[in-house]
This record gives structure tokens, sequence and C-alpha cells, in this order.
């Protein structure tokens, strides 16, 4: 690998002048399912001062929401700027390239414009934890340079607590709720190791030696299950001071079956338990954040920051417990809304709040534009430059959501057909079709309702909003399912 490096940081040397003024580095932080129980978003517990330090320099989104919230359906999405109905990735089995083998991806384009297209750890899917350390199901023409990082959290398998402790071991810890707490120090997990090699090639690849920007993805695991930390960590957030989520008895009567997305024993978990897995989960969260910190901390300890754009996100968020849910993959605002920061010098407005509905394959465009390189023809997404610009304005009426019913795996009398979910969000409201309305209908109203504990699809005094809603998401689905019509409702 630092061989290859070098060959490259020398070739690239040759073909370009001292004097030219360089493109914008762009750096491309993702994490894996992490909800924005954020202290840059306002939690009152969660520690996580790198993330507050980057949301000072950039324009943090309050309303960002992933397209699936699925991690390879997701990051399909994003990479491409295309939706998922698309990209013809609905599940973590699935690869864009089969329905668009020609397809220029995000990290593509910038190859394409001259760019080192670096990625360290996961962007595209990795079954987690068991492919930590391999290519997982990357995309090779994605990239330059490729570095699949490997710590402790891989090597403790035997030991980790699971809910399930007797299920296959692909569901024992990445599938479902499973924790541990170590005494190695966070620059020995996966992360860890990430960082430290994030670091050292942007010394490697370091614009003032090679004539040449960067694009450099790094793709942390945590908080993914298992949600393996230092013990230090764990010890942020004292079980006392965790107050879990409890699901309301009567909460789920006027949700649709389609919408719950139950999972192998988790409704059935003790307070004593939920308290032990959030503390996991922050403990994690906290984790990534330093690694985070260390790598955007180079930046400036490389003479960077003036000229990086720094992107960070997650692939979707997480329930902890909300409506009886844990993790992810249905259409309530903890599985698909996400944190999304971006920091732009001398375009975003520093320290500021934007509240218009974004979409994450919303990426490509803005990047693109930033960077002020042609993209190619295809992409979904709409360019974000404006609002960084002006955080008050408006890229879009509201941000689609989809996803495929999980309700059949746990509830015996639903339908064993798939039925597809759809899902626009708006700033104030969420309007959501199962299976074209057949299987039922949501509307939330976040303004008197944060938690969505009143469904009001039926209420007869909300019929006007919801046909308005119905109106931009069958808009929405134009633009994202093939073949659909708003003729054909």
């Amino acid at each position: 690998m630092r061989f290859l490096i070098g060959l490259l940081a020398l070739a690239f040397a040759q073909t370009a002048t001292a004097d030219e003024k360089l493109p914008p580095n762009i750096l491309f932080l993702v994490t894996d399912d992490c909800n924005c129980d954020l202290s840059c978003y306002g939690h009152s517990l969660v520690r996580t001062p790198s993330l507050d330090r980057l949301a000072k320099r950039g324009v943090r989104f309050t309303h960002a929401y992933a397209q699936y919230p699925v991690c390879n359906p997701s990051r399909s999405s994003f990479l491409t700027s295309l939706y998922p109905d698309q990209t013809g990735v609905l599940n973590n089995a699935g690869n864009f390239r089969k329905q668009h083998p020609n397809v220029v991806t995000m990290p593509q384009m910038f190859r394409n414009h001259g760019y080192t297209a670096i990625r360290i750890g996961k962007l595209y899917h990795y079954a987690v934890p068991n492919q930590i350390g391999t290519d997982g199901e990357d995309d090779l023409a994605s990239w330059d340079i490729r570095f699949n990082p490997r710590g402790i959290d891989r090597e403790v398998h035997e030991q980790i607590h699971s809910i399930r402790p007797d299920a296959p071991i692909e569901s024992r810890f990445g599938g479902t709720l499973s924790w541990l707490k170590v005494d190695q120090e966070s620059e020995e997990h996966t992360d860890g190791v990430a960082a430290t090699e994030a670091i050292r090639i942007m010394k490697e690849l370091h614009p003032e030696r090679t004539k040449r920007p960067f694009f450099l993805a790094v793709g942390f695991y945590r908080p993914h299950t298992p949600y393996v930390a230092p013990a230090r960590l764990f010890d942020l957030y004292p079980l006392d001071q965790i107050i879990p989520e409890l699901e309301i008895p009567t909460d789920r009567d006027d949700i649709p079956l389609a919408a719950l997305h139950d999972r192998p024993g988790q409704r059935e978990l003790t307070v004593a338990q939920r308290k032990d897995i959030i503390q996991a989960y922050y403990a994690s969260v906290s984790l990534m954040d330093e690694q985070l910190g260390r790598v955007t901390q180079a930046l400036t300890d490389l003479n960077l920051s003036d000229n990086t754009i720094v992107v960070f996100i997650s692939d979707h968020g997480y329930h902890l417990g909300a409506h009886g849910l844990w993790q992810k993959s249905d259409l309530f605002e903890g599985s698909c809304r996400v944190p999304m920061i971006v920091s732009a010098p001398g375009v975003s407005q520093n320290g500021r709040t934007a509240t218009g509905p974004v979409e994450l394959l919303d990426l490509y465009p803005t990047l693109a534009e930033l960077a002020g390189v042609t993209p190619p023809d295809h992409l979904k997404g709409t360019s974000l430059v404006p609002m960084l610009k002006d955080p008050t304005a408006s890229a879009k009426p509201g941000a689609l959501s989809v996803t495929v019913s999980r309700a059949r795996q746990m509830h015996k009398e639903f339908t064993k057909s798939r039925v597809m979910g759809y899902s626009i969000r708006t700033e104030r409201y969420r309007y959501t079709e199962w299976g074209n309305g057949v299987w039922g209908k949501e509307l939330y109203d976040y303004e008197t309702d944060p938690k969505e504990l009143t469904n009001l699809a039926k209420k007869p005094e909300h019929q006007k909003t919801m046909a308005k809603l119905k109106a931009t998401l069958d808009a929405a689905k134009e633009r994202a399912v093939p073949g659909f019509t708003r003729a054909q409702q």
C-alpha cells in the first residue's frame, strides 16, 4: 500500500505545475447506524465534541433523510444520486452495478476530474462485523486506493453479549442488539485504525506534494452493532442517567401493521437491558466521534482546512425503543432521519442551521458544484449549495424515503407478498403509504406530536392536509420510481 501511494505521489507531482491553484479537497466522513442523539443536535447526555466543532465550521442540517433506512440501499443511493427504485438495490444483498453497469459514482466522478479517490473502511456495503477487514461489497471502479481496517473489536466475538445468544452468528452480532465493554483504547479499534490510516494518507498524498486534490472517504463502523467500545467511554454514560424510552401501551393501536418492523426479542427487553444497550450504543458513538476528531484535527495540523470540504453523515437513523422498535428499516423519523454537517470553506455559513428537508442523494450534486466539476446527467439529487450560502433557503418541498415492509417476518397475520412503503417528510409533516395505501396510511404532525404518537390519516379534519402531502409524495415518486405516474393514482 505505501509503495503504491509513493508511486502515485511521484507520478502526480510530475504531471502538475507548481503554481496551479488546486480544486478543493473533499473529506467525506460516513458513520454507520448513527441517529441524531448527538450533542450538536441538542441531546443532553451524549458527548460528541468533535462533531460539535465541525458543526461550528459548517452548516448543520436538521431535516436530512436517508432514501432507504438500510445500509446497502442507502449507500448505493447517495453514492450514485439515484433513488433506491432506480438503483434496483432494495436490500443488503443487491448491487447497483447489475442494473447500471456504467453508472458514474460520486468518487468515480472525482477520479475522472483529476482527484485521487481513496476509501478507508466502509463506504459501500459491508456485512458488519463479519466482513470487517475485507473489501466487503466494494465498488472497485470508484477508487484509486483502498484500505480495510481491522481492530480489536473484530477479535472479541466470543465475548460479546447478545440478546440472541443462540442465533446464527450472522444474526447474533450484526443483525441484532449486541455489545461489549473492553479495556483496549479507541486507537486499537477498527475505527481507530481507520483514523490512523486516514491521517497517514493525508500526509502522504498532501496536495503540496502531489499537486493533485484528494477525495478521501472514511467509513466508520461504530455505532453499528456490536457496540464494542473502551470501558472509559461506557463510564461517560452512567446507567442511572439513562432513561430508556418505553413502549406506550396505546401507541401502536393506530399504526398500520406494515409499518411495525419488529425484530426477535426486542419488545420483551427489560428496563435494565435497555439501559445496558443504550449505554453501549452511546459509548460507540463517542468512540466514532473521537476518531473523527483525530481526522479533522489532522486537516488543521497539515494546513489543509482552508481548502478542504468536509461532509459528515450517517447512512440512516436508528431506533432505541420508540414505538417498541430498535435499529432501523422502517419509515418512522428515528429510522429515516440522519445527522448531516457540511463545511465548505468560503461558501458555507459556519455555525448555522438549515431546517429545510434534504435527501442524502443531494450530496453528489452539491459536492460537484462546490468542486467546480461537471457531474454526469443521471443525478436525481438537488445541489444544496444555495442552502450552504443561505441556510434559510429550501432545496425541495419534501424528502422521500422508501422501504420494503418487514412486518411479515414477525407478524404471521401480515401478507407474505412484498409491500413497499413510500414516505414524504416536509419540515412539519410526514405522510406514508404502504402498498399505495392498500396496507395503510400514516400522517404525523411534528409541530404538535414530535414523538409520532397519533396517526392523523383517518381524521376528517386532516384530509386536506393529507391530500396536499399525497400530491407531494406522488410528485416525488414520479422522479424516483420508474414507470410511476400520478395518472395511475
